[in-house]
Parts: structure tokens; C-alpha cells; sequence
């Protein structure tokens, strides 16, 4: 029986779905949820911000592009910020105990250290179904998760894309 669950949610489509399941868990085992965004510059959506990173090797950036850069991940914040706060209160309307953090880090690593600091039994997040050449590459939230983890993690597969394949006639 699970008593806190944290569930990892981004601005994504997908995130619904994963939400719905810890949504579910919570109902089910009557427990406590913390709902918890990522804002990583690696997230689906994230404005490009490398603009920031000029202002520490050149002392001559220009001052209004850094200033347009950080409105971008302000508004970005802000956004996602919202959608806590919406997805807080869908849980209170169902009877949830509830809360929601934002953190700003690596998504895997920050997801397992707020749930070793908040002393969930269980985290809850979505699973992309990357091919193995992909996690490769672009690394895998939920893998790093699942191997680093200080509790149980239920990962919700979210829906694979359809391969098609077209032949050209000549």
C-alpha cells in the first residue's frame, strides 16, 4: 500500500495520461500526491535559451537578447507553473491531498531526489518507448529513474508511433 506518490509530469501531451494514473494510485491507496515539473532546457517545448550561457563567456552579449532569452524561460516557467496548479486542483476536487513542486535540473536526477526527500513509496512517470538507439542517445528519463530510484516507480507507456513504410515505384 502506497501512502505518498510522486508523480513527474512536463508540458507534454502525454503528461495526461500519466497524471490519470497517479491520479488513480492516489484514489486508490488513499494516499498523499506531489505533483512535480522538471523545467530543463532538454523538455519537448523548452524555448532555446543557449543565449544565457553567452552572457558568461562574452562580457559583450548583447544585454537585449539575454533580457529575450530569460522572458522566454520565464514565460516558459510560468507556463508550466500553471499547469501544477491546474493539475493541483483537479487532485483536491477528488478528494487528494495534494501538493506540487518545480524544480530546475537534470529531470531523472531531480525526480529522485525529491522523492527521497519527500519519502514517497512510489513514482509515477511516463515511458516514451524510445528505441534503444535513441535512449542511446538521447538518454532516458525513465531508465535513470527506474536504476536510481529510492522507491517503487510505476512508468505509464505512452502510445508508440506508427512505423509506415512507402515503396517508390519507377
Amino acid at each position: 500500500m502506497f501512502k505518498k506518490i510522486l508523480v513527474a509530469i512536463d508540458c507534454s501531451k502525454f503528461s495526461k495520461r500519466v497524471f490519470e494514473e497517479a491520479l488513480l494510485q492516489a484514489k486508490s491507496n488513499a494516499a498523499s500526491l506531489m505533483i512535480l515539473h522538471v523545467l530543463s532546457p532538454d523538455e519537448s517545448g523548452c524555448p532555446d535559451t543557449s543565449g544565457l550561457l553567452n552572457t558568461y563567456y562574452y562580457s559583450e552579449t548583447d544585454t537585449t537578447a539575454t533580457e529575450h532569452c530569460q522572458q522566454m524561460w520565464d514565460r516558459f516557467s510560468k507556463k508550466a507553473l500553471e499547469m501544477l496548479k491546474a493539475k493541483a486542483a483537479e487532485a483536491k476536487v477528488a478528494g487528494i491531498n495534494v501538493e506540487f513542486t518545480q524544480k530546475i535540473g537534470s529531470p531523472g536526477q531531480t525526480i529522485c531526489e525529491v522523492a527521497l526527500d519527500w519519502e514517497a513509496d512510489l513514482i509515477v512517470i511516463g515511458r516514451r518507448g524510445h528505441s534503444s538507439l535513441d535512449e542511446l542517445f538521447l538518454g532516458s528519463v525513465s531508465n535513470y529513474v527506474l536504476h536510481n530510484a529510492p522507491c517503487s516507480v510505476l512508468t505509464v507507456q505512452l502510445a508508440l508511433k506508427k512505423v509506415t513504410f512507402q515503396t517508390s515505384q519507377t
